[in-house]
């Protein structure tokens, strides 16, 4: 079992930064792939970037990519999500979330097995 908790969410102007931060439980986390989505009011979870168990592949949603910075610090237990240049539209709750994945999956949020709680980030214009 893997808990996922995640924190740095929080009210930012637009161009703004922030960063989100996701502690794991449990001795797996190493061997898992790691997730980034999020949920806007009255839309459907959408992938926002994702770490392979090594670090060695990275993706990005489009509407972040250039933005957005994923890392994960395995000693840590934990995954970032850097945000730069923030907009708007970026206001969603963000969830944390762990499994294993392909190239082909990765934005699949059915694939991941263990999600946190999420964290509100709000981005005002």
């Amino acid at each position: 079992q893997v808990q996922l908790v995640e924190s740095g969410g929080g009210l930012v102007q637009a161009g703004g930064s922030l960063r989100l931060s996701c502690a794991a439980s449990g001795r797996t986390f190493s061997r898992l792939g790691l997730g980034w989505f999020r949920q806007a009011p009255g839309k459907e979870r959408e992938f926002v970037a994702a770490i392979s168990q090594s670090g060695s592949s990275i993706y990005y949603s489009d509407s972040v990519k250039g933005r957005a910075t994923i890392s994960r610090d395995n000693a840590k237990n934990t995954v970032y999500l850097q945000m730069n240049s923030l907009k708007p539209e970026d206001t969603a709750v963000y969830y944390c979330a762990a499994g294993e994945f392909t190239f082909a999956t990765v934005r699949i949020d059915r694939v991941y097995d263990y999600w946190g709680q999420g964290t509100q980030v709000t981005v005002s214009s």
